[in-house]
């Protein structure tokens, strides 16, 4: 836009944009972009998220243990790869509250990030985040909220997300809200 052309001051476009125009739409979610110059992830993460302790739907006993596999292996996969956490105001992880639960957003690269950003309407500002491995999330993460909290991994992307919910086998005993403490010993409801 030129000056003087009548339409009003120039808003200065984020980077955030670059990284949308420049993402491969046939490259896999929670793959590194390949002009990146740190190392790539080791592989996608992708998948429904459903909770080992949730209720079975109808179906047979082999669809249960595989769905569980699956869920098990997407819960490894994002425990050893580097992802991308948001930061609010103070330096903090951004997080939502839905259900009772608090939500760290969690994004597997720069353009999960800049969708989310645009969806939001903020995508004329410039967004700080931090690289966390996934698992120091779980295990470090949630518990310093004090609160039930789980991971909302690319919320709001075209893939869908993949939430990580507070319950034993996702994050520590302490921090699980399916676990309750008797005397003083954690009993947990598995």
């Amino acid at each position: 836009m030129a000056e003087g052309d009548g339409e009003g001051p120039e808003i200065p476009r984020s980077r955030l944009y670059d990284y949308l125009e420049n993402a491969d739409p046939d490259d896999k979610v929670g793959q590194a972009p390949r002009d990146s110059v740190e190392s790539p992830s080791p592989g996608p993460l992708t998948g429904a998220a459903i909770s080992p302790t949730a209720a079975p739907s109808p179906g047979s006993t082999d669809d249960i243990a595989c769905a569980r596999r699956e869920f098990a292996a997407l819960l490894g996969e994002f425990r050893r790869t580097p992802v991308l956490v948001p930061l609010d105001e103070d330096e903090a992880p951004l997080v939502g509250d839905y259900g009772g639960i608090r939500w760290i957003y969690a994004f597997s690269d720069e353009s999960a990030l800049a969708g989310f950003a645009i969806a939001r309407g903020e995508g004329s500002r410039e967004w700080e985040y931090r690289r966390v491995l996934g698992a120091r999330l779980l295990d470090a993460g949630v518990p310093a909220t004090g609160v039930p909290t789980g991971v909302a991994l690319d919320v709001g992307s075209d893939g869908g997300g993949v939430l990580f919910p507070p319950v034993t086998g996702i994050v520590p005993d302490a921090a699980a809200v399916d676990t309750e403490m008797v005397d003083g010993e954690d009993r947990g409801e598995r």
